[in-house]
C-alpha cells in the first residue's frame, strides 16, 4: 500500500497543474462514491486520472444514503437474486478486506406482523439472504418468540408483533467512506480536485477528448485533455450528455429519501428495526449513540444541490416509526434531518420505489461513458463496468480490475490497533471510547491523529458543541482531507450537522477559527464561513416547516450555496 497523500492546499494547487499540463488516460466527473471507485479503479490499472468534483466529495447522494451495505432484503421479493447476490459478495468484501475498519456488522429485526403464513415466508427469504452472499461474516438469521422480541426489543408495542427473526447487514458512514476511496486513489496517483467544475467538454469533431474545468474556488479555468471522459455525476447524468451534444442512451430519474436521526435512549431496542410499509420499507438503524430513521421515496423536480425533506416527509416517517413503538417520538426527539437524492434509472415505472437500482454503462459517443443507476454498495462493480467500458476509448492492453484485493487506506494494521486498545489508552491518555470512535472513523490512519495529540496535547480537547469529536480531528480534515470551507467539516468530514440537537450551530463557532489557522483564512472569511453555515441551518429547518416540496425548496435555496461565494 502506497502512503496516503495528504489532501492539504499544496496537493490541490499540484493537481490543478498536473491537469492542465498532462494528457491523461481518464477524466472522472463527479466525486460521490461511483466517481470515487471509477478513478481508484483506473489509477489501480496503471492509468493516468484525474477525478473533478463541482461541490466535495461525496456531498450529494453519497453523504446522504441509508448508510448501508446490504443485500436489499426487499429486492428478494421482487426475484432480483442476481442484484441481492451481488451486492451481498460485496458486503462480504468490504467487511473483511477492502474496508473493516468503516463497515460493520449490525443486526435487524424483522417482526411477525401475521402469525401463521408469514413466519415460513419470512424465513425462506431470510435463509436464502443468507446463503447468497459467500463468505460468512455476519451471524446467520436467528428465530424470536414473541418473548424473545420483547428481550431485545422493549420499545416495541407487543400487540404489533407475533415474534420475529433476527438478520445482520453492514453498515458504514458513507460521506467518510467515499472520502477514503478518493484519497486511496490519490495515493495510487490520481489527481483529485473538489470545487472543481466541469463547464463544458472539448471535441475533436464528433469524439469528445477532454473538458474544460472551472476552480469554484478562484474563479481560474483549465482546458483537461483526456483520451475518454467518465460520467458519474448521479442525479447530474443528464446535463452532462447534452453538454457533450448527444441524446444519451440512457435517462436519470431523482427520487428523494428523507432520513431523521434521534438519540438512542429514545427508542428502547438493543438492534435496528426493519418494517413494512405501504409504499416500502422503512429502517431505524443503529448510528452510534443516535438512530437513523427513514426512508422516504418520493419524485423530485426541484434543486439538485439541496433537496428539502418537507414537514410531510417528517409527518410520514414518525407516522410510520410510532405504529410501532410504545413510547411515540415527537418533533422535539429530532435531532437532525437530511435528504438526498437517488439516481434511478427512467423508464421502468411511473412509481419512483419501483424504479431500478441496477446501474447501467453506455458509451453514447467516441470519447464518453456514463454510468447511473445502482446503489451504493455496489459501487465497485459499478466503477469496474466503467472502465470495463472506457477501453474502447485507450490504448491496447489496459489491464483488468483489481479493486476487489485492494485495501482502503487505513484497512491495513486495523485489527492489530483494535486489539491493543488497552495499551493505546495508557500511552496516550485516551479513553477507549475515545479511540474507538477514532479508529472506526479513520482505521490505522489513527495513528497520524495520535502522533498530532503527543505533540499537542491541546488538540485532545473535545471539540466544545460536538463533545463526541476531538479537536484534533478538526486539524485532520484541513491538514489531510480536502476540506475547503467549515460546511464540509461539519456536514461530512464529521456528521456534526445531523447528530446535535442545534445542527451544528455551537460547534461552527469554535471549530472556524481551528480551520482558519490551519487553511489561514482572515477574520472576515472566518466570519463569513460560519455565519453561512448558521444561515445554511437556519433554511433547513425552515424548510422542513414547509408542507409542500416547491416552497421547502424555495426555503433551502435562500442560503446561497458556499461555493458560489467562494470565487474571488
Amino acid at each position: 500500500m502506497p502512503n496516503p497523500t495528504p489532501l492539504d492546499p499544496q496537493q490541490r494547487a499540484a493537481a490543478w497543474r498536473r491537469i492542465a499540463e498532462e494528457d491523461l488516460d481518464v477524466l472522472v466527473i463527479g466525486g460521490g462514491v461511483t466517481g470515487a471507485g471509477v478513478a481508484l479503479d483506473a489509477a489501480t490499472r496503471g492509468l493516468k486520472v484525474a477525478l473533478v468534483e463541482q461541490r466535495d466529495f461525496a456531498s450529494g447522494t453519497s453523504s446522504r444514503s441509508s448508510k448501508l451495505f446490504h443485500g436489499g432484503v426487499r429486492y428478494l421479493e421482487q426475484l432480483n437474486f442476481g442484484l441481492v447476490r451481488e451486492a451481498l459478495k460485496e458486503r462480504e468484501l468490504m467487511l473483511t478486506r477492502i474496508a473493516p475498519h468503516l463497515v460493520k456488522p449490525v443486526s435487524f429485526l424483522y417482526p411477525l406482523s401475521h402469525p401463521i403464513w408469514e413466519r415460513p415466508y419470512v424465513t425462506a427469504g431470510l435463509t436464502l439472504y443468507d446463503s447468497m452472499g459467500g463468505g460468512r461474516s455476519v451471524p446467520r438469521t436467528k428465530q424470536l418468540t414473541k418473548g424473545g422480541v420483547r428481550r431485545i426489543a422493549p420499545g416495541l408495542k407487543p400487540s404489533v408483533h407475533h415474534g420475529g427473526l433476527l438478520y445482520h447487514d453492514a453498515q458504514c458512514d458513507d460521506a467518510r467512506h467515499t472520502l477514503t476511496v478518493v484519497r486511496t486513489a490519490a495515493s495510487y496517483g490520481a489527481a483529485v480536485l473538489n470545487s472543481a467544475k466541469v463547464t463544458g467538454l472539448l471535441h475533436a469533431g464528433e469524439r469528445v477528448v477532454g473538458a474544460t474545468v472551472l476552480d469554484v474556488e478562484s474563479g481560474d479555468e483549465v482546458e483537461v485533455k483526456a483520451s475518454v471522459v467518465i460520467n458519474c455525476t448521479g442525479v447530474w447524468t443528464d446535463d452532462i450528455q447534452r453538454m457533450a451534444g448527444g441524446r444519451g442512451r440512457f435517462h436519470v430519474r431523482a427520487s428523494k429519501g428523507v432520513h431523521i436521526v434521534v438519540a438512542r435512549d429514545r427508542v428502547n431496542s438493543e438492534t435496528g428495526l426493519i418494517l413494512r410499509t405501504e409504499k416500502s420499507v422503512l429502517f431505524c438503524i443503529p448510528w452510534g449513540t443516535h438512530w437513523i430513521i427513514g426512508t422516504t421515496d418520493t419524485d423530485w423536480n426541484l434543486s439538485r444541490a439541496h433537496p428539502a425533506a418537507t414537514s410531510a416527509d417528517i409527518d410520514y416517517i414518525l407516522e410510520q416509526i410510532n405504529g410501532v413503538l410504545v413510547t411515540p417520538l415527537t418533533r422535539d426527539d429530532i435531532q437532525g434531518v437530511y435528504a438526498g437524492l437517488r439516481p434511478l434509472l427512467a423508464g421502468e415505472s411511473e412509481e419512483s420505489s419501483q424504479l431500478s437500482r441496477e446501474h447501467a454503462v453506455a458509451r453514447p459517443q467516441p470519447g464518453l461513458v456514463s454510468i447511473a443507476g445502482g446503489k451504493y454498495t455496489t459501487y465497485r462493480i459499478m466503477a469496474q463496468d466503467a472502465v470495463d467500458a472506457a477501453r474502447e476509448d485507450l490504448s491496447p492492453g489496459v489491464p483488468d480490475s483489481v479493486t476487489e484485493h485492494i485495501p482502503l487506506i487505513g484497512a491495513e494494521g486495523y485489527p492489530a490497533l483494535v486489539n491493543q486498545l488497552d495499551t493505546l489508552s495508557r500511552r496516550h491518555d485516551l479513553p477507549v471510547w475515545r479511540l474507538t470512535h477514532l479508529l472506526d472513523r479513520y482505521g490505522s490512519l489513527a495513528v497520524d491523529l495520535f502522533h498530532l495529540i503527543d505533540e499537542d496535547r491541546s488538540l485532545a480537547t473535545p471539540l466544545v458543541g460536538a463533545e463526541e469529536y476531538l479537536t484534533v480531528e478538526v486539524v485532520y480534515a484541513a491538514r489531510h482531507e480536502a476540506t475547503l470551507h467549515l460546511n464540509d467539516l461539519l456536514t461530512r468530514r464529521t456528521r456534526i450537522s445531523i447528530e446535535t440537537k442545534d445542527r451544528g450551530v455551537l460547534a461552527a463557532q469554535t471549530a472556524g477559527p481551528i480551520l482558519a489557522a490551519e487553511l489561514g483564512w482572515d477574520e472576515e472569511r472566518t466570519h463569513s464561513e460560519v455565519q453561512h453555515y448558521l444561515r445554511r441551518v437556519q433554511a433547513e429547518i425552515e424548510s422542513q416547516q414547509m408542507t409542500e416540496d416547491e416552497r421547502a425548496d424555495a426555503e433551502r435555496t435562500e442560503a446561497t450555496d458556499i461555493r458560489t461565494l467562494a470565487k474571488g
